[in-house]
């Protein structure tokens, strides 16, 4: 599969370009990135073009789906929105969880949770997905309120779910279905 480009009323939401390398470089060194996301503990500029790269590749083989975000009026690059994990319980069944950051002057303008819902309805209609995961590190309430305010519904919380800075923690976890947007999951649910 080639990766895609989607619209949101403000956002075009890409695949990866070579000159986004930068702007990933500059967010792998954001301390709150760095608190709440898995980043290269050193980090460099020919890393973050292999991270582009990677994300790239990983659309042709099918594994994770990283997208970068901008703003469509400015250009201006807002930061990456991703579906991971991607899993068969069954045939006719696929689960996965959803990723994101924004770069820092980016924040607390709504984009991701606008991005969000858009990645998901693809997902759900193109990789049949029956079930999209935010999975969220206990005590970052920015992202936590970023997915419910994008629909996602509160579940609970998952002991030891995560890797941080080689420590488990627990983890929040909200999920988004298919019926949530108005589409129709591939297998049916009955709540």
């Amino acid at each position: 599969m080639e990766p895609v480009t989607l619209k949101s009323d403000r956002l075009l939401i890409r695949p990866l370009r070579a000159q986004d390398a930068e702007h990933v470089m500059a967010a792998w060194q954001d301390p709150n990135i760095r608190r709440w996301t898995a980043v290269p503990v050193e980090q460099t500029l020919d890393m973050a073009a292999d991270f582009v790269r990677i994300s790239v590749n990983e659309w042709r083989e099918g594994r994770n789906f990283i997208l970068g975000i901008e703003v469509i009026d400015t250009g201006e690059f807002v930061g990456t929105i991703g579906i991971f994990g991607l899993s068969w319980v069954s045939m006719s069944e696929q689960l996965a969880w959803v990723g994101c950051w924004a770069v820092g002057g980016q924040r607390r303008n709504g984009y991701m949770a606008e991005a969000l819902p858009v990645l998901a309805a693809w997902a759900f209609r193109e990789l049949r997905i029956d079930r999209l995961e935010a999975i969220v590190e206990v005590g970052n309430d920015a992202s936590l309120a970023c997915a419910l305010k994008a629909g996602f519904q509160m579940e609970g919380t998952l002991r030891s779910r995560t890797v941080q800075d080689g420590t488990r923690r627990d983890a929040w976890i909200a999920a988004l279905l298919p019926g949530d947007l108005g589409q129709a999951s591939s297998v049916p649910y009955h709540g």
